[in-house]
C-alpha cells in the first residue's frame, strides 16, 4: 500500500527568531537554512524581507537548496491599499524566494478589534494577495492566523477566510491556532469540518505550545486530514514556543500509527543526524540543550535506578520506547547513590573500560562511588569524573603529573583610567616526570586565573591540551552555617566540540573547584592517550 506524503515546514528562522533571547545573525540564518535542507525539511521559512535589513538581505539572493523551497513570509494587502500599492506585499513579490507564505486573520474578532476593518475587506485581501503571488509564479501558501479561536466564534467567517486562499490558488492553507490554547480534541474536530471544503492536501497545520500540547496538536490534526506541518527546532518560538519539529520528525518516522500511512522528507539516514542537528542550534544560540527533550535530550534514553539499569542489559526495549541510535542519541546508564552494580557495569562498559566481572575492585568501586557521593559528589551529573574514578580504582589510570602546590590571590587595584578593577592571580607547581614547572596566570576570577595557570605548561603533555577549554561553571551549596560544603561541576570542551563533565567537592569553593579542573585535564590525556 502506499502512503501518503507529509510535508515539513520550518519557521525556525521567522517565528522561532521571535523567541525571548534569540537574535540570528545573517550568517547564523544561512548556515541554520543548510543545516535543514539537509535534513531533508521541505520549506524553509527564512524570515519577513521588508522587516529588518539582515531578513532583507538574506532574500536579495536564493539559497542553493538541495531539498527545500525557500519561502518568504509576510503580510497579505493592507485595508484600504491595492496590492499594487502595498510596500509589504512589493518586498515579497520582489523576493529571491520559491515560495510566499502569507498571514491573514481568520477571526472574526480579530479583523474587528485588530485591524479595524470589514469581513468583507478581509476577505478581499486574502482574495487579492493570493492572486498577485500566484501570477509571480512563486508556490503560495497563507497562514489562517487565530483560525481555530475565531472558528469557535464563528465558524462560516473562519472556513470562508481560508476557502478564500483555496480559491485565489494557495497550494497550502494553514490552520493556525496561535494563542495556543486550542485542546487536541477540538483541533481534531475542526479540521475534520474544513477538510468537508479544502482537501486535506492543501491544509497545514501551525500550533503554539502554551499548554504543553504542540505537537500533540500537530498530530491530532494529521489524523483529522492535514498534510503540511509547520514547526521549528527545539521548538522555539515566541511565549511558550512552537511545535517541536525534533519531537514531531521521529514520531512521524518512527511511530507505525504515523510511518504505517505517511512519508516523509527526512530519510533514515538524516533520522540519526537529528541530535546533531538540535546540538548545532543550541551551540549556535549558546544556549544550554535541553537535558530532558524528547528523543534528543541527553536523558532521554538515561537510565538510573538498579533495578531498571539491570533490564536495559538484558534487553533495551524494557525501558526504551526507540532504539536511540536512530535519531542520534544514546544510551547511558546512570551511576550514582541508587546505583547498584548493573548501572556501575553498564556505564564501564559504555565507556570502553575493561574490568572483570570477578574482580573485587569493582565491589569497591560500587562501595567508593556510593560513599564519596554520600559526601555530596554527583557522578549521574559528571561523567568524566566517574570515568577517572573507576580507572583509578581499577588501576588504569597513568600517573601523567602531581600537583605540587598551588596559590591563588585576588586583589583590587587601579587600573590606567583610575578606575577599581580587581584581578586574580594563580601560580601553580607540577611535577612532569620528574620535572618541576611553574606558571602563573591572570584571570577575571580565581578559578579562570587557576585555570589558565594549570593549562599553561604540562611540559610533554601540553600538545593534548592545546584545544580544551572551559565552557560551564556551576557552584551548588550543600549545605548551609559557616562550614558549608560546596560542589563545583565543570563542562569542558575540547578542539571536536566534544563536551565532558568534571566534579569536584570541598568546603572550600577554590579547592572544589580545583579538583574538577584537575580532573577535566586528566580525562583529556586519557581520551587522548597520552602516554604514561
Amino acid at each position: 500500500m502506499s502512503r501518503e506524503r507529509l510535508y515539513l515546514f520550518d519557521t525556525t528562522l521567522r517565528d522561532g527568531a521571535q523567541t525571548n533571547g534569540v537574535d540570528f545573525t545573517l550568517h547564523d540564518k544561512q548556515i541554520i537554512a543548510n543545516m535543514l535542507d539537509d535534513l531533508g525539511i521541505d520549506y524553509i521559512e527564512g524570515g519577513y524581507p521588508g522587516a529588518n535589513p539582515s531578513d532583507t538581505e538574506f532574500f536579495s539572493s536564493k539559497p542553493k537548496f538541495d531539498h527545500a523551497k525557500f519561502t518568504a513570509f509576510g503580510m497579505t494587502r493592507r485595508p484600504g491599499r491595492s496590492v499594487s500599492n502595498d510596500p509589504g506585499v512589493a518586498g515579497l513579490l520582489e523576493a529571491k524566494a520559491d515560495a510566499i507564505c502569507f498571514v491573514a486573520k481568520s477571526s472574526e474578532y480579530q479583523v474587528r478589534v485588530a485591524l479595524e476593518t470589514t469581513n468583507e475587506e478581509n476577505l478581499a485581501s486574502i482574495r487579492d494577495s493570493v492572486s498577485a503571488a500566484k501570477a509571480s509564479g512563486r508556490e503560495v501558501m497563507l497562514d489562517c492566523e487565530h483560525f481555530f479561536d475565531g472558528f469557535k466564534e464563528n465558524p462560516q467567517f473562519a472556513v470562508a477566510c481560508a476557502k478564500a486562499a483555496y480559491d485565489a490558488g494557495a497550494r497550502w492553507v494553514v490552520l493556525c491556532d496561535t494563542n495556543g490554547g486550542t485542546m487536541p480534541n477540538e483541533i481534531e474536530s475542526i479540521v475534520g469540518e474544513v477538510v468537508k471544503h479544502i482537501p486535506g492536501d492543501h491544509l497545514g497545520i501551525h500550533t503554539h505550545n502554551d499548554t504543553e500540547q504542540a505537537v500533540a496538536n500537530s498530530l491530532a490534526a494529521v489524523r483529522a486530514g492535514v498534510r503540511q506541518i509547520q514547526g521549528t527546532l527545539n521548538g522555539l518560538g515566541e511565549r511558550c514556543g512552537n511545535a517541536n519539529l525534533c519531537s514531531l520528525i521521529p514520531t512521524l518516522k518512527l511511530k507505525k500509527e504515523f510511518s504505517d500511512k505517511f512519508e516523509i522528507g527526512v530519510s533514515d539516514e538524516k533520522l540519526a543526524t537529528l541530535v546533531h542537528a538540535s546540538r548545532a542550534l543550541d551551540d549556535i544560540l549558546n544556549r544550554a540543550p535541553d537535558r530532558h527533550a524528547p528523543y534528543v535530550g541527553e536523558s532521554a534514553f538515561v537510565t538510573k535506578t538498579g533495578i531498571h539499569a539491570s533490564a536495559v542489559l538484558k534487553d533495551p526495549q524494557t525501558y526504551e520506547h526507540i532504539t536511540p541510535e536512530a535519531v542520534g542519541n544514546h544510551r547511558k546508564v546512570l551511576v550514582s547513590d541508587q546505583a547498584g552494580r548493573s548501572n556501575v557495569i553498564a556505564e564501564l562498559e559504555r565507556a570502553g573500560i575493561p574490568f572483570d566481572k570477578n574482580d573485587p575492585k569493582l565491589t569497591r568501586l560500587v562501595e567508593e562511588m556510593k560513599e564519596k557521593e554520600a559526601a555530596g559528589y554527583a557522578y549521574e551529573s559528571a561523567d568524566a569524573s566517574f570515568d577517572l574514578l573507576a580507572r583509578r580504582t581499577l588501576g588504569k589510570v597513568p600517573d601523567y603529573f602531581k600537583v605540587v602546590q598551588f596559590d591563588v590571590n585576588v586583589e583590587q587595584r587601579y587600573n590606567a583610567l583610575g578606575q577599581h578593577v580587581t584581578v586574580a592571580m594563580a601560580v601553580v607547581k607540577v611535577d612532569v616526570a620528574g620535572e618541576m614547572l611553574i606558571s602563573a596566570a591572570e584571570g577575571n576570577g580565581p578559578v579562570n586565573a587557576l585555570d589558565v595557570a594549570l593549562r599553561k605548561d604540562l611540559g610533554k603533555y601540553q600538545k593534548y591540551i592545546e584545544g580544551l577549554k572551559l565552557v560551564d561553571y556551576r557552584v551548588r551549596i550543600l549545605n548551609g552555617g559557616t562550614g558549608a560544603i560546596t560542589r563545583v561541576l565543570i563542562e569542558s570542551e575540547d578542539e571536536a566540540g566534544e563536551r565532558w563533565t568534571t566534579v569536584g567537592v570541598s568546603p572550600n569553593i577554590i579547592d572544589a573547584s580545583f579538583q574538577a579542573l584537575m580532573d577535566s585535564v586528566v580525562y583529556k590525556l586519557v581520551k587522548s592517550n597520552a602516554p604514561a
